[in-house]
């Protein structure tokens, strides 16, 4: 099975729709399947204690909340992001963060995918599989039994194996869990990676995971809270032709014989 290449957008366009078209053509480049976005709806999902908390931003010093809108695509932008990407021939959706971001993103395709932070909001999670055809889930921050009654409330097409610390500490990332939930899960099994490097994600590939997700940034030291643990554009050509590689190299399996260049070889050094 191919697997899905995502690069995570995310929130990494800092507001701009031209910068989140310099991402998708990276992405593009790149050979990746699908851009991902974030969707939410601020008045909702931000918390009231932090609404009105000031931040130092590169547009000023503002509330949260505002800072929040300001970055916040709406109906214009996805518009365009959505044309763009039918342009360039890369698949395009969104993490949805409440339940109006579900009814919003619907209108532009038939996947989405409930971000770990929100995987125990199963009206989120019921809501979200009404509506879409393909779902998937991220398993971060959580502990197996809130796990269970996620998948049990939305019956995910797709389950990834996370560490939500941004960067995540490679210690930490148990790839071993991904066995857990293709040994205990019928959906497919995918991993989204927050570390520094990309040794660990091809990890994930050859242990199974057909669908992996990356964050894309143009340059890692650029201001916001995600691009310090996302790959640049020449580091994402890397992954692509790296897990394109590992596809290749799986062969068929035992009982083993030998296979093209090594028959010349064989011939010339046995007896």
């Amino acid at each position: 099975m191919k697997v899905k290449v995502i690069a995570e957008i995310g929130i990494n366009h800092n507001g701009s729709v031209e910068l989140a078209k310099k991402l998708i053509d990276a992405a593009a480049l790149s050979g990746c399947d699908y851009v991902k976005f974030q969707k939410r709806n601020p008045d909702v999902c931000v918390p009231e204690g932090q609404k009105d908390k000031m931040r130092k931003t590169p547009w000023g010093e503002m509330r949260y909340i505002d800072y929040k809108k300001k970055i916040e695509f709406q109906k214009k932008e996805y518009d365009e992001i959505f044309k763009y990407c039918e342009q360039k021939g890369i698949g395009c959706f969104a993490s949805v963060w409440d339940n109006d971001s579900v009814n919003f993103m619907k209108q532009y395709g038939d996947i989405t995918k409930i971000p770990s932070a929100l995987i125990t909001d199963l009206d989120l999670c019921r809501n979200s599989r009404k509506q879409f055809k393909n779902l998937i889930i991220s398993t971060g921050m959580s502990e197996e039994k809130e796990i269970y009654d996620c998948i049990h409330s939305c019956s995910p097409d797709v389950i990834m194996h996370t560490n939500s610390t941004y960067p995540s500490p490679v210690e930490e990332l148990n790839l071993s869990y991904i066995k857990w939930l293709k040994d205990n899960w019928s959906a497919e099994v995918g991993y989204s990676g927050h570390e520094y490097g990309l040794v660990t994600t091809f990890a994930a590939v050859a242990m199974g995971c057909t669908w992996i997700e990356r964050h894309l940034t143009l340059d890692r030291t650029m201001w916001g809270s995600d691009h310090l643990a996302s790959v640049e554009p020449q580091g994402f050509m890397k992954l692509v032709k790296g897990i394109r590689d590992i596809e290749k190299s799986m062969g068929p399996g035992g009982p083993r014989v030998c296979l093209g260049s090594e028959l010349d070889k064989r011939k010339s050094l046995r007896k």
